[in-house]
């Protein structure tokens, strides 16, 4: 029997990769990419269980998986950054920079 390609090898790996690289767009990108990376991986892994003779691509797949566990405790730090941040300063406070000076400022009892 010829070895056929995992399904989604390539798509797990991309997606991992993606979902460290988008991990700084308010954490959202890289969860969501992160999150399919690994449900994706983990059906991968299930069918190269079943037949490993049958398939390659295996490595791309655990590394994949790899990354995107990676994308997504980045991507949950970063979510909880700007949460804090939010909860901090305001929403009017990141989008001006002479408020959030004065908030700062503020906070350090100056």
């Amino acid at each position: 029997m010829e070895q056929q390609k995992l399904p989604n090898a390539t798509l797990i790996l991309i997606f991992g990769i993606l979902s460290i690289v988008t991990c700084c767009c308010y954490g959202f990108v890289g969860l969501i990419l992160g999150i399919i990376a690994v449900v994706l991986a983990n059906k991968a892994t299930k069918v190269y269980a079943e037949n490993p003779e049958g398939y390659t691509g295996i490595s791309n797949v655990k590394t994949g998986k790899i990354l995107a566990i990676i994308g997504i405790v980045l991507s949950s730090l970063y979510l909880i950054f700007v949460a804090w941040m939010v909860m901090t300063f305001g929403w009017e406070g990141l989008q001006d920079q002479e408020l959030m000076q004065e908030r700062i400022r503020e906070m350090m009892g100056q």
